[in-house]
């Protein structure tokens, strides 16, 4: 226990050596990125994303179309031009995210039968305003086919009562579950917000490790702890473990207290999920530490590891559906298996042994880590001179 204590010491001292440092990368990016993404999605969802019309028709019913149009939530009719060549420059300079474009004669070759096209143009280099004009500018074409309907159908005497049938032949009924507000901020903020403070577990925990061997100390280090490799990293990471398990309990407390996002199931459990996302993350780092000891490779790996889990990790896009050659190394991200988690339990408030696949398998990279403690300590014991 002397040894142990000594080694947490150690620990301890480190981080005290470049506080700053530690407290920006600890404590305020991940508590910065969670306020961010929460403020963002206050409401749940963007509304009223900048657009204009092009209206080359002017007439009774284009104009009505333009009125249905900004009445929409998701949309914001800024801009009312006269061609496609000024909409497509509002594009470019940024100022409108897309723009609805009403042909000429539309009016009249829709009375006539005569298919006129509405078509409307979108940035989707933003996909989230990029998907709410999808939405907007779909439904509107939707609801201007059916003012069309209806007025050929009045028009040749079909009683009202006949119509409906025809422009809406079946009712949907819609039962969202586990996001019944259909707040983005409830998969968007559960995910980011904690892929943010992996990804810095990642980076911090591998800056620690290798900042040893290049300063040269790595000896030291395993003095403090009398030789054992397993002790000193158990001194080295108890420190980070503990702040970076306190922030993450924070982030959740605003998750489930502050914005009221879903909770389903049990807090405790996703308690224990955010203490077992750092002992993975950590325990990855160590692994990415042995491998290549080495600060600028180890950097550079566990930046493109917590970089790629916000792509390959699931909730921004499923993994069944990722070419199989890429899917497969979601399974080594601990991020993964965090958001499922939070799906089976937080959303779905299912049993706890549903989920215990994927505790299981947070629990499997430290002991992963094991394997390579050899590797990392022959390492520590004839440290390479660090050449800039």
């Amino acid at each position: 226990m002397n040894v142990l204590w000594r080694s947490i010491r150690r620990g301890c001292v480190t981080l005290m050596s470049r506080p700053v440092f530690y407290v920006l990368c600890v404590v305020v990016v991940p508590l910065a990125m969670t306020a961010f993404f929460v403020s963002l999605l206050e409401k749940g969802v963007a509304e009223h994303v900048p657009s204009a019309v092009v209206d080359l028709d002017h007439s009774d019913m284009s104009r009505n179309v333009t009125r249905n149009l900004g009445a929409l939530q998701q949309v914001d009719i800024r801009y009312k031009l006269d061609s496609y060549a000024q909409a497509m420059d509002y594009v470019n300079r940024g100022e409108i995210m897309g723009f609805f474009m009403i042909p000429e004669n539309f009016g009249e070759d829709a009375l006539a039968g005569r298919h006129p096209e509405l078509t409307y143009y979108i940035n989707f280099g933003y996909i989230v305003p990029g998907s709410l004009l999808v939405e907007g500018y779909t439904t509107m074409s939707m609801l201007a086919n059916g003012a069309v309907v209806q007025g050929l159908l009045s028009a040749k005497g079909v009683p009202e009562v006949e119509i409906k049938p025809v422009l809406q032949p079946f009712v949907n009924q819609v039962h969202l579950l586990g996001n019944p507000t259909m707040n983005y901020g409830v998969y968007l903020v559960n995910s980011f917000a904690p892929g943010v403070l992996a990804l810095m577990v990642l980076l911090v925990v591998a800056y620690n490790i290798t900042a040893e061997i290049k300063n040269g100390t790595t000896r030291e280090w395993l003095d403090a702890a009398s030789g054992s490799i397993v002790v000193a990293l158990v001194g080295k990471m108890l420190p980070l473990t503990m702040l970076f398990t306190i922030v993450g309990w924070t982030m959740q407390l605003v998750f489930y207290g502050i914005a009221q996002y879903p909770m389903n199931g049990e807090m405790w459990v996703m308690m224990l999920a955010m203490f077992l996302l750092v002992v993975a993350c950590e325990s990855l780092a160590v692994i990415v530490c042995a491998i290549v000891p080495n600060p600028r490779y180890a950097l550079s790996m566990c930046s493109l590891i917590g970089v790629l889990a916000f792509s390959l990790g699931g909730y921004s896009f499923p993994v069944e559906d990722m070419y199989s050659g890429i899917g497969i190394f979601s399974h080594l991200l601990p991020m993964r298996y965090y958001f499922l988690i939070y799906v089976d339990q937080a959303l779905n408030g299912l049993e706890l042994a549903y989920s215990r696949d994927y505790f299981m398998a947070l629990l499997a990279f430290p002991l992963v880590a094991l394997l390579f403690l050899r590797r990392l300590k022959k390492s520590m014991q004839r440290p390479v001179v660090y050449v800039p």
